[in-house]
């Protein structure tokens, strides 16, 4: 039996530790920040989540699966909400 530390750190891992830390640094700018940016914001938690579900295809596990699914859809809602307020902002002017 294999164990995490026995695991090759093959491309799809690399793929998924990006994601990951793209998902990671995406809360700390959430966190850090005194005033965010809604596009860089969910536009890097919309990448983190893509460049997961990669490397989660190729190491299967279908609860990380299902929860980056969720996870990149709040992305899209955020991002589409951010691109309507920026879009009625530009009409207001």
């Amino acid at each position: 039996m294999t164990t995490p530390l026995d695991a090759p750190l093959d491309w799809a891992s690399i793929v998924g530790l990006c994601g990951t830390a793209c998902i990671i640094g995406a809360y700390a700018y959430l966190t850090l920040a005194k005033q965010t940016n809604p596009f860089l914001l969910h536009g890097t938690n919309l990448t983190g989540a893509a460049l997961l579900t990669v490397s989660l295809l190729v190491h299967t596990n279908w609860a990380s699966l299902v929860l980056e699914g969720f996870w990149a859809a709040i992305a899209i809602f955020g991002l589409v909400r951010a691109w309507r307020a920026s879009a009625s902002e530009g009409e207001q002017r």
